[in-house]
């Protein structure tokens, strides 16, 4: 007897435990309405499209005084930190995970009508019999449910660690009628008339990915809310800089600065913007960090794209760089009624713009004006004449690549261009320039960085009353003019010329930069003659190093060791209706 009054105390301690198990495996689903949003406070915005953020607020909390968001952030990997700035609240731990959420939606099918109101009583239309048998039913009934099983119960019936389970609903409804209850698949009832209130909305559970910031209370009852905070790096927010600079045509321009951002990361209502010129080192800017349970990062519009060699084009990284002093210190009321450019300051190697209370939701673009100022200039004009190859290696081409020789060898012509000096307190960064005169647009360039005290030049057009012609002669060829590992080369003596007339209407200032291959002689008119560095200085070609045709041949291993590449710059007043000839001379060794 003993055995058998023991079974049923196991039996109970069992039942107990597989309750204890189902309770654990089956988290109640949250209410949506019990999921804290946590605003964004500020932001800091660089040009590459990242951004740091800081969301900050008094949050609502749960039952066990955590909070819970239903936002989850995609930081990059080490950047993301939460905290706590209640004092009655230490923040222990923060939890991302998948969870279940009841969120309540408007019912738009007659099923979601049914099942969203179990007790209505109501008439039902149903369509019995098929074809021209068929016929109309119309009776009361009660509705007692639409049969589910629940998370719990598949959860429970599941293999271990197959995860957590949606409910499952089925296609019949119960419904209490006169002659008991009646089970009735869903897709008979043509009609419901409801004969009283009836609730046009349903709760469903759904999986979310939420985060769970735990508190702890030191042993204290949790208070209804506390003051919490998160702060990550992003990719998903750029600001691209702008400038339009008006000139007089007397050496005055007049510069103004707009931001153009982009958002494509979450809303922003009311939130401080910081606007970087300068974008620090992100090691792990590719990797997502794993609490934003996600593997890559999301995938976003082309602005956020890195590619080609314009990747650091408008977001190059900025060292030395200087505040200025506020240009619009305005109030910082809630009352405003548009963004406000509250002033600027330097943090660490980094220029900053600080723009208040702006409002810009997911997927919005804002254009909004930073800063003005006024800089003075001067109209120049540039020429810069490349080196062609030898005779002797243009033999080595193709005809295709002869074309291209012979398209380099085009007329020359002078750019116009203002060079201005950066004489204000902070910098010019990389931009899209308009320039105008008056109020006619004249060109679009690119601003390159300007450093305070910096010079920088900004070209127009090109120069039609400045007419150019070059001509280059042999003087003189020495046979056998060196050895080296036992092998004779000769020297080819050479001299060139560069005419330049003046048919404007005022004199223009002149930069001439002419290159040649060998090793460069003298200069007249004040020329600067010099061998420059191909391998590291930047101006060498527009390419690069080296011009497009350059691999086109095989050079020698003794080339280099006799030339190398020279550089003349003239720079000239050149009065109107009046003539230059800027010459020079140079060498060249063969074998």
């Amino acid at each position: 007897m003993r055995r058998f009054r023991g079974k049923p105390v196991l039996m109970a301690i069992l039942l107990g435990l597989s309750i204890t198990i189902c309770k654990a495996q089956s988290e109640p689903a949250a209410p949506l309405s019990a999921l804290a949003q946590m605003p964004v406070k500020e932001v800091t915005i660089f040009k590459d499209g990242h951004a740091f953020m800081l969301h900050e607020g008094s949050m609502p909390t749960d039952k066990d005084g955590n909070v819970l968001m239903d936002y989850l952030p995609t930081p990059v990997l080490g950047t993301f930190w939460p905290f706590s700035v209640d004092k009655n609240a230490k923040l222990t731990a923060v939890v991302a995970s998948q969870r279940k959420v009841l969120v309540p939606r408007t019912s738009l099918t007659l099923k979601e009508l049914l099942q969203g109101n179990p007790g209505a009583a109501t008439q039902l239309s149903e369509t019995r019999g098929n074809g021209m048998s068929s016929t109309q039913v119309t009776y009361d009934a009660t509705i007692l449910g639409v049969p589910t099983r629940t998370s719990a119960e598949l959860e429970s019936t599941s293999p271990p660690n197959s995860g957590d389970k949606l409910p499952e609903v089925s296609d019949i409804i119960l419904l209490k009628t006169p002659l008991g209850t009646s089970a009735l698949p869903i897709s008979r009832i043509d009609t419901v008339t409801f004969k009283g209130s009836y609730q046009n909305k349903l709760a469903r559970e759904e999986f979310r990915n939420l985060l769970n910031l735990h508190l702890g209370w030191g042993g204290k009852a949790p208070a209804k809310e506390a003051a919490v905070g998160i702060m990550y790096l992003q990719k998903g927010l750029r600001w691209i800089p702008n400038y339009k600079i008006t000139i007089d045509g007397h050496g005055s321009a007049h510069v103004n600065m707009q931001a153009t951002l982009i958002n494509e990361m979450t809303d922003l209502d009311d939130v401080t913007c910081n606007l970087v010129i300068g974008v620090p080192t992100f090691n792990f800017k590719d990797t997502p960090d794993p609490i934003s349970m996600q593997a890559t990062l999301a995938q976003l519009s082309p602005h956020f794209q890195e590619r080609g060699r314009t990747v650091n084009s408008f977001s190059n990284a900025i060292m030395s760089q200087t505040a200025f002093r506020d240009q619009n210190e305005e109030s910082d009321s809630a009352g405003s009624t548009g963004p406000e450019l509250s002033g600027s300051e330097k943090a660490e190697d980094l220029y900053v713009f600080t723009v208040k209370h702006v409002r810009l939701k997911k997927g919005e673009r804002m254009v909004l004006p930073v800063y003005e100022s006024d800089i003075k200039y001067q109209d120049l004009y540039t020429l810069e004449l490349p080196f062609s190859p030898p005779p002797e290696v243009v033999r080595n081409f193709n005809s295709n690549q002869q074309s291209q020789i012979e398209s380099l060898a085009k007329a020359p012509t002078f750019t116009h261009k203002i060079r201005f000096t950066n004489k204000s307190d902070y910098p010019l960064t990389t931009a899209p320039t308009l320039l105008f005169k008056d109020k006619t647009v004249l060109a679009q360039g690119l601003m390159t960085y300007t450093a305070p005290g910096g010079s920088n030049d900004l070209a127009l057009t090109t120069a039609v009353n400045l007419k150019v012609k070059k001509t280059d002669k042999e003087t003189s060829r020495v046979p056998n003019a060196a050895t080296w590992q036992n092998d004779q080369y000769g020297k080819i003596d050479l001299t060139g010329k560069i005419t330049v007339t003046n048919y404007g209407t005022e004199p223009a200032q002149l930069e001439v930069k002419r290159n040649v291959l060998g090793k460069v002689g003298t200069a007249d008119h004040g020329g600067i003659a010099e061998m420059i560095n191909v391998f590291e200085d930047p101006s060498f070609s527009a390419e690069g190093f080296y011009p497009s045709w350059w691999g086109w041949y095989s050079w020698p291993s003794w080339w280099s060791h006799f030339n190398g590449v020279g550089r003349i710059t003239w720079r000239y007043k050149l009065p109107v209706k009046e003539t230059v000839d800027l010459g020079y001379t140079w060498s060249y060794y063969w074998r």
